[in-house]
């Protein structure tokens, strides 16, 4: 009975025997290893603030470069704009150097009056050509209705053979260029004798001149 009392003592107990796996978790808890949440966390933000920095960084890098080649390109285009302002009418400046030349030699001439006249008008078709090449066209005027948009009345007379105002001489070519007027015709504008007041009223211009006796009147 001694004797199994005595083993008993001797033997442990469930609770004090440990592994060796117990034993290195002992260790890791002791020395502190193991589950710090707040470790975790701090190296977790560190990590993050390093990655948004970079970010940052290629960021204002990019910023840099896109604004200074928007710089680049804004001078390019601000010189590319004084250089077809300042080139513009090159082609039509080398159109008219021909119509020059014939001038110059036109004056330079000796001849009869006649030819010279002749000349000078082939000189002022050709002049016609070149501008309506660059889309200049004149302005429908003698026997045409009178239309204020395009025509400047500087004359009026009543006429019995117009039943409306109507452009009976052309004193100044008028111009369009292409869809734009570029200067109205100057004009003299027959009115009806019976209208001719009532025109001039709604113009706001002065009277008609009176027609020309004819020997009709009484």
């Amino acid at each position: 009975m001694t004797d199994e009392r005595r083993s008993a003592a001797e033997e442990p107990s469930a609770t004090e025997v440990r592994g060796p796996e117990e034993d290195r978790e002992a260790e890791i808890e002791i020395l502190g290893f193991e589950g710090d949440p707040e470790a975790e966390a701090g190296a977790a933000e560190a990590e993050a603030a390093s990655a948004a920095a970079r970010e940052i960084a290629e960021l204002r890098d990019r910023h840099l470069r896109l604004r200074a080649d928007l710089d680049n390109f804004r001078k390019r285009v601000e010189r590319e704009r004084d250089e077809t302002r300042r080139y513009a009418l090159a082609e039509p400046m080398r159109e008219l150097l021909p119509v020059l030349d014939n001038l110059e030699r036109a004056v330079s001439a000796q001849g009869q009056l006649e030819d010279l006249r002749r000349g000078v008008e082939m000189i002022a078709r050709q002049l016609a050509d070149v501008l309506e090449r660059f889309g200049l066209t004149e302005v429908p005027a003698l026997g045409e209705r009178f239309d204020p948009q395009v025509h400047e009345a500087v004359a009026r007379e009543e006429s019995t053979e117009v039943s409306r105002p109507t452009v009976v001489a052309q004193l100044q070519r008028g111009y369009w260029l292409h869809d734009r007027l570029l200067r109205p015709a100057m004009v003299r504008v027959a009115l009806p004798v019976e209208g001719a007041e009532e025109a001039a009223a709604a113009d706001g211009d002065a009277p008609a001149p009176s027609v020309a006796s004819t020997g009709d009147e009484a």
